[in-house]
C-alpha cells in the first residue's frame, strides 16, 4: 500500500465562515463545544467541487469554438493529466482537494461527538442526527473520489486495484501520512458508514433546509446507487423500492406539465424551477463553485447532435428535455439547467465566486438504478413499466406513447435480429434516456467507465483522438502534489 499526504484536509481558512461563533485554537483548530457549533461545522462536510466537469471527457461535448479554453480543459478534453493544481476549479485537483477538506470537516464533528455534554434527550437525539450526517457525507465524499481515482469496482479485481486513502480521524499536524488501500476496501468503509449513517438519521433538526442535507431521501438514493457500482443488484432494489415503491412518477419531474411549460421562457426562471428544494425528484441539492453553468467557457454539445439525440425515440414525440437551451460558442448548445449565480467577495466589489446549485441525488436516478437492477434479474416487464414512468412524463404530441418491446425492437432495427436479445435492447435504450436525462450534469462519464465504452474527440478540420473500452485514462490521475509530496504512486497510462 501506497502512503501519502492529503493536503488540504486541516481546518484553516475553509473555516472563515463559522469565525463569527467559533474560537480559534493556537494551530487553527476549532473549538467544537456544543453541539449546535458540530451541527453548524457539518454543513462544511459537502465538497463544493461539482463531478460535472467530467462531461468534457465524455461523447456529449464537442470541441468548441468561440468560447474560452483554458489549457485545462484541452487536456481533459484530450483525456490528458491535468497540471493545472487544486486550484483552478472544474478540474479533477480540485475537486479531489475540496472533496477531502469536505471529508476532513467530518471527522472533525466526529472526533468531537463523543465528548459533548448532553442534558436532555434532545440533546441524544440531534447528537445522533449530526452524527448521522457526518458518517453520510464522510461516504459519499469517499465515494466519489474512488469513482473518479481508481478503477471501477470490480469484484474480479477490487481486492488488488489500488484505491484512494480512507481518511477516518482529522490531521492533527499540518501533513498527515495516509495510506492508499484497495477499491474493495474503500467500498467496505464507504458501506460501514453509509449503513450507519442511514441507520441514525434524523431530519427533524434541519430546521426547513433538508434538501441541502442527507435527508433519508437521499441517503436512500445513495445506497442505491453504491450498490449498483458496487454489483450488488439486490441491495440495490432494496433501496430503490424503499424510495419509489409503488408510485415512483411522485419522484419524478414532470416536463409536460404547465409549469414547466411556462417556465421555458425564462433564463432565470427555468433553472430555478429545475433545482427548485420544492421539487419533489430533488432529494439532495448542494452548492458548487464552478463555472460549468457559464455559456463563455469550455465545451458545449455540438448543435446538430443536441437535436438528432433529442429526436431520437421510438415514438416520433417531441421530448420536452430539449428546450430550453443556450447557445454556446459558435457551433454548440447546452442544456439550461443550471441558475448562473455568484457571491461576490464583498458588497461594492465586482470579483468573487461564480457557482451553480447542483443537484447530487434525484428520484430520475434511483428509477434508471432499479432499472438497470431489474434488468440484470431478468425482470423486463419491471424496466418497461418504469421507463413507461419516464415516457409519460417526458414526451408530447402523439396520441399512444405505450412502450413495449415490439416497437422498441424497431426503433433499434433489430426485428429479424435474434443475436441482439430483449434485454440488449432495453439497456440501450435506458442508457440512451438516461444521457438525455443528465446531459452535462456529470453522470455519464461514470456509464462511460462502468460499461467500458469507447470515446471519440474531434478537432474541427484537426482529426480526432478515440479513448478505448479499457483504456488507462478513464481513472483519472492522483494530483501531482499528492504524488511529489508524499510519494504516491501515480495511476499507470
Amino acid at each position: 500500500m501506497n502512503k501519502t499526504y492529503l493536503l488540504a484536509l486541516v481546518l484553516l481558512s475553509s473555516l472563515a465562515g463559522c469565525n463569527d461563533f467559533l474560537d480559534e485554537n493556537p494551530d487553527n483548530r476549532v473549538e467544537l463545544d456544543d453541539l449546535d457549533k458540530t451541527a453548524q461545522l457539518v454543513t462544511n462536510a459537502y465538497s463544493i467541487a461539482s463531478p460535472a466537469f467530467t462531461d468534457w471527457m465524455t461523447d456529449d461535448f464537442v470541441y468548441t469554438f468561440g468560447t474560452n479554453i483554458r489549457p485545462a480543459h484541452d487536456q481533459m478534453y484530450r483525456w490528458e493529466d491535468v497540471t493545472a493544481g487544486p486550484d483552478e476549479q472544474d478540474t479533477p485537483d480540485f475537486f479531489w482537494y475540496e472533496t477531502y477538506n469536505a471529508i476532513a470537516h467530518a471527522n472533525e464533528v466526529l472526533a468531537v461527538l463523543d465528548e459533548l455534554p448532553v442534558e436532555s434527550d434532545e440533546d441524544i437525539a440531534q447528537k445522533k442526527a449530526i452524527e448521522a450526517e457526518a458518517l453520510l457525507t464522510r461516504a459519499y465524499g469517499h465515494f466519489m473520489i474512488v469513482n473518479l481515482f481508481a478503477e471501477h469496482y470490480n469484484i474480479n479485481t477490487a481486492s488488488s486495484d489500488d484505491g484512494i486513502p480512507y481518511v477516518r480521524a482529522p490531521e492533527t499536524t499540518f501533513l498527515a501520512e495516509y495510506e492508499r488501500v484497495s477499491v474493495s476496501r474503500v467500498y467496505s468503509l464507504i458501506e460501514d458508514d453509509l449503513l450507519d449513517g442511514l441507520d441514525g438519521l434524523d431530519e427533524s433538526f434541519f430546521n426547513n433546509s433538508g434538501k441541502y442535507h442527507f435527508n433519508r431521501n437521499a441517503a436512500l438514493a445513495f445506497a442505491s446507487r453504491f450498490y449498483l457500482y458496487k454489483g450488488d443488484m439486490v441491495r440495490c432494489l432494496q433501496y430503490s423500492n424503499e424510495l419509489l415503491g409503488s408510485n415512483p412518477a411522485a419522484f419524478v419531474r414532470d416536463f409536460t406539465s404547465d409549469e414547466y411549460n411556462a417556465a421555458k421562457s425564462s433564463i432565470t426562471g427555468y433553472p430555478q424551477l429545475y433545482s427548485s428544494p420544492e421539487e419533489t425528484a430533488n432529494l439532495l441539492l448542494m452548492r458548487k463553485v464552478s463555472l460549468m453553468q457559464r455559456t463563455d467557457y469550455a465545451f458545449g454539445v455540438e448543435e446538430n447532435f443536441y437535436g438528432d439525440l433529442f429526436s431520437s425515440n421510438p415514438f416520433g414525440a417531441t421530448d420536452e428535455r430539449e428546450n430550453p437551451a443556450l447557445v454556446k460558442g459558435q457551433n454548440a448548445l447546452f442544456p439550461l439547467r443550471y441558475e448562473s449565480l455568484f457571491e461576490r467577495s464583498s458588497l461594492n466589489s465586482n470579483t468573487g465566486t461564480p457557482y451553480h446549485i447542483g443537484i447530487m441525488f434525484r428520484g430520475e436516478e434511483v428509477l434508471f438504478n432499479r432499472i438497470e437492477a431489474n434488468l440484470y434479474g431478468g425482470k423486463l416487464d419491471a424496466c418497461l413499466a418504469d421507463l413507461q414512468v419516464l415516457t409519460d412524463r417526458r414526451y408530447t404530441g402523439v396520441a399512444d406513447l405505450t412502450l413495449s418491446l415490439s416497437m422498441l425492437r424497431s426503433f433499434y432495427g433489430a426485428d429479424d435480429e435474434p443475436s441482439f436479445s430483449d434485454a440488449d435492447i432495453v439497456l440501450n435504450y435506458m442508457l440512451l434516456e438516461k444521457r438525455k436525462e443528465f446531459l452535462a450534469q456529470g453522470q455519464r462519464w461514470f456509464d462511460i467507465k462502468r460499461y467500458g465504452m469507447s470515446v471519440q474527440h474531434g478537432f474541427g478540420d484537426a482529426g480526432s483522438i478515440v479513448l478505448q473500452p479499457n483504456d488507462l485514462r478513464k481513472v483519472l490521475q492522483i494530483p501531482q502534489s499528492a504524488q511529489d509530496i508524499g510519494g504516491l504512486e501515480d495511476n499507470p497510462r
